[in-house]
């Protein structure tokens, strides 16, 4: 193939060929000129941009947080509570350089007004966080608080819905053997009464998703497909899905959306490295102190024998190292 292609190249650059020196040059001369084309066609579709993954929070906020996007971030919402969105207005939040850096304010965060009566926020999240509940209380309960203003009524708060999605399945829901819980305030006895409906909270686990395949029969599986895997999402899916597809190609393509999806995406590495160094090290300290533990145990139980056999005090002390006052106290 490759001395085909050199063969029409050096044809195609033969000045007599595009003269007309020979009978059939013109004939092969175009053919050699279409062939050219569809190499650099060709060429041209393999110069396909990688897509950022949806799944990093910065990413994740410009597709579903960004103001112009309402009827994606609508569609995402409607298909997650199981109701229709028909309107949603989003928080004008600038992203800073420097927000990339910091975890604790939320500003990465998407809040949202939907059917001008609810409030609703939304957290994507990577790194396994051991508060990540008391973290997604937090978030409503801040939110539900501002929906109304000091000396108001309690009657005008705000239904208030927060959406958390992670990249990892929670210490607390392991027994759960579905991807999406849906948390209220129930009473323990009476299941089906719920005190209030002002709060709803929402958990997807991604890595459920994929574990419990027998389960996918909900609306939010097509948008849960395309934030696992942008790359092979159907362009048969619906309006929204192929809208997300295309904000996300756009940013992807966009030198400086890529440059500060990249800072994050380090962030987030580096902040996964941080929590898997100190989980090992709380694992090592812990195998360190068992073992000093258990070696003084064995201490004081030789000790104990010893004293069982009328051996003096002074003796024990030697062959254990114990002090006086702490061999003292075994003998009560």
């Amino acid at each position: 193939m490759g001395n085909i292609l050199n063969i029409f190249n050096i044809l195609v650059k033969n000045k007599s060929c595009q003269e007309g020196v020979f009978p059939f040059d013109n004939f092969l001369w175009q053919i050699c000129q279409s062939f050219k084309k569809k190499i650099k066609y060709r060429k041209k579709e393999c110069n396909i941009v990688k897509l950022l993954n949806p799944k990093n929070d910065y990413v994740f906020k410009r597709i579903f947080g960004q103001i112009g996007n309402e009827d994606i971030t609508a569609s995402l919402i409607s298909s997650i509570v199981g109701k229709e969105i028909t309107n949603v207005e989003l928080d004008n939040n600038t992203i800073l350089e420097k927000d990339l850096f910091d975890d604790k304010v939320g500003i990465l965060d998407i809040k949202a007004k939907i059917n001008s009566a609810i409030n609703c926020d939304i957290e994507m999240q990577v790194v396994d966080k051991n508060d990540i509940e008391r973290r997604l209380l937090f978030y409503w309960s801040r939110l539900f608080s501002k929906s109304i203003k000091a000396g108001k009524d309690y009657s005008k708060l705000e239904k208030t819905i927060a959406i958390l999605i992670t990249d990892y399945e929670l210490e607390s829901l392991k027994q759960i053997p579905k991807y999406q819980t849906k948390w209220q305030i129930r009473e323990e006895e009476y299941r089906q009464v719920i005190l209030t409906d002002v709060m709803e909270l929402y958990i997807i686990e991604l890595p459920k998703f994929i574990k419990y395949k027998e389960n996918k029969k909900k609306q939010v599986d097509s948008w849960l497909k395309f934030i696992e895997n942008p790359e092979v999402v159907n362009m048969d899916e619906n309006v929204a899905i192929k809208k997300a597809q295309k904000e996300l190609e756009k940013i992807s393509s966009d030198e400086h959306e890529r440059y500060l999806a990249e800072l994050r995406e380090k962030y987030i590495m580096d902040q996964k490295a941080t929590e898997d160094a100190g989980y090992y090290k709380g694992i090592k300290d812990g195998i360190k102190e068992g073992r000093e533990e258990g070696i003084k145990e064995g201490t004081i139980s030789v000790a104990k024998k010893l004293l069982q056999q009328k051996i003096s005090i002074e003796v024990i002390g030697k062959a254990t190292g114990l002090t006086k006052e702490e061999i003292e106290k075994l003998e009560i």
